[in-house]
């Protein structure tokens, strides 16, 4: 039966070629395994108590407040220049393509030491500023927010742009026509038929965020209840004590799950 009109089509189901199913199984059990092992070491008779410790619920809180703040960010000047890197040519775009890029190759350690020489209280920027109003970036939780986006915006950059150069640009063209200004063309036509790069690019960008750990240290520190974050209490706790970070573990599994399951099947429509 062929589908209906405006019906999405699913893919028809395959039979595999020997050998890719034995290597996909593969795949599954060498991302698996970890989990079941961390699941198998979980102190599940004490993990309530574990979890309701003071350190659980600082890094918690702030990881999901920093996480959220830095694709709120990236979400603000990554799409106008998703937008500006897929729709328009101007000399160095190549260049300007692979800078934005850059943080998502880099250890993240390297782009902490440079946000530090950048904006740090001798940095070039940084040193400027903290002279004239006294505000420091580093080592505040303003610091976490900008480690966060350095390395998790290229994410949605890198995505939205995709969705861009894919987008059927005759729908802005018959806007135009009409009479639509520019802005309204980007607002009304653009930005909807764009959603799905957007929403996906987010997730992403929300979850590198969120797991974000070798900027943050370098650049925001590992403070208790002021910088440290799930990742950072996670690397704490495993030289201190063992069941607490298999505890922030599964927080942290449980609530990117949360997240990514949902609008996955969202995404996919499976």
């Amino acid at each position: 039966m062929k589908p209906r009109v405006g019906q999405r089509r699913r893919p028809r189901s395959a039979r595999a070629p020997w050998l890719i199913g034995p290597l996909a199984a593969l795949a599954v059990a060498y991302i698996a395994v970890p989990f079941v092992a961390l699941l198998q070491r979980a102190p599940w008779t004490n993990l309530g108590e574990a979890v309701r410790q003071p350190v659980v619920t600082d890094a918690l809180r702030l990881s999901l407040v920093t996480a959220f703040a830095a694709t709120g960010f990236s979400l603000l000047v990554g799409i106008p220049l998703a937008w500006v890197l897929a729709r328009t040519r101007f000399p160095g775009r190549s260049a300007t393509r692979a800078l934005i890029t850059l943080p998502m190759v880099l250890p993240p350690v390297v782009g902490g030491a440079a946000l530090l020489f950048a904006f740090g209280r001798q940095g070039m920027l940084g040193g400027p500023v903290a002279t004239a109003t006294g505000f420091l970036l580093p080592f505040s939780v303003w610091g976490v927010v900008a480690a966060n986006t350095f390395v998790a915006m290229p994410f949605l950059v890198v995505t939205v742009e995709a969705g861009l150069r894919a987008a059927d640009a005759r729908y802005e063209d018959a806007a135009a026509t009409l009479g639509a200004s520019r802005g309204m063309i980007f607002w009304r036509v653009t930005v909807p038929h764009a959603a799905p790069s957007i929403i996906a690019g987010a997730v992403l960008c929300w979850a590198r965020a969120l797991g974000e750990f070798g900027a943050t240290v370098t650049f925001a520190g590992n403070l208790q209840g002021r910088t440290q974050t799930m990742p950072l209490a996670v690397f704490l706790a495993l030289e201190t004590d063992r069941e607490a970070a298999i505890a922030l573990s599964l927080v942290l599994i449980a609530v990117s799950l949360a997240v990514l399951l949902p609008l996955r099947d969202r995404w996919l429509g499976t």
